[in-house]
């Protein structure tokens, strides 16, 4: 619940400070079974947004997957812009 809202918050958060301002950001959540994953592309600028002043978005959202048992994994598209993807399993009986 909170840990996915967070990544969701954290990344959209990264897209308007860091792609430029016509980048635009498509979010996706996709439950499994098991696991509930949740995608964040934007098509702004890749030129490593998340150096520099700040920079501990990414390092919180890597933390706080690990401490859940999941993972974060983000970097340049290949085609420009930025994707995060979060991993996190899901609570025994929910």
């Amino acid at each position: 619940g909170l840990a996915a809202y967070r990544v969701v918050q954290e990344s959209l958060t990264n897209v308007h400070k860091h792609a430029g301002p016509h980048a635009s950001a498509q979010v996706s959540v996709r439950r499994g079974p098991e696991e509930l994953e949740i995608t964040v592309l934007d098509d702004g600028v890749a030129s490593a947004p998340h150096k520099g002043a700040g920079g501990h978005g990414l390092v919180g959202m890597r933390e706080r997957a690990a401490a859940l048992g999941g993972s974060c994994e983000a970097g340049p598209r290949p085609g420009g812009g930025y994707r995060v993807r979060v991993v996190l399993p899901l609570e025994e009986g929910r």
